[in-house]
């Protein structure tokens, strides 16, 4: 028998270098992962999708946002969750109140068709809320049933009149349109 005359590969020239290849789905976090959902939260509806060619994040608050009575009182439902969880780590009265104003500002503004979700899209409240729960997370004393009441009568009025806010336009809309048309 004639062995073959075909030279083999060694295994250093056989080897390819490959480079590994890291990608981020959410931003870089700190090592504190109790605020995982709020930032979760704040991630999907202030910076979820890269506007092509630049460095600017569109959330989906300002795409649910251009749905009429339903957008802006269903993202400030979801917004109210970071502010439960300044409550649970500690964040001072103050400081939640500010993180519902921005929900509030966020919601009545964006209410406003079209340039209310261009105004959304900039404000970014969840992000603000967010940067504002890690920054005084842990700086008040221990929450108190007084603190939840507080905050629960302060997340249900903002829920309710981001819900009012949307319906009020929803209403005005259809009857825009219904006095457009002739109904």
């Amino acid at each position: 028998m004639q062995k073959n005359s075909t030279p083999r590969p060694t295994q250093e020239s056989s080897k390819t270098t490959a480079q590994e290849v890291e990608f981020d789905i959410l931003p870089p976090q700190k090592a504190d992962s109790k605020m995982d959902l709020s930032r979760l939260i704040a991630w999907i509806l202030d910076d979820l999708i890269r506007v092509p060619g630049t460095n600017f994040r569109l959330g989906l608050d300002p795409i649910v946002g251009l749905i009429p009575g339903l957008g802006d009182g269903s993202t400030a439902v979801f917004s109210s969750v970071i502010l439960l969880q300044s409550l649970r780590a500690g964040v001072p009265r103050i400081v939640i109140v500010r993180m519902a104003l921005n929900i509030l500002i966020n919601s009545l503004l964006g209410a406003a068709p079209g340039i209310g979700d261009l105004f959304s899209a900039g404000f970014k409240s969840n992000r603000k809320n967010y940067a504002l729960l890690q920054k005084h997370a842990g700086t008040a004393r221990a929450s108190t049933r007084a603190d939840w009441i507080f905050v629960v009568a302060l997340i249900s009025s903002v829920v309710a009149i981001g819900i009012g806010v949307s319906l009020l336009v929803a209403l005005l809309t259809l009857r825009l349109l219904a006095w457009l048309f002739g109904f």
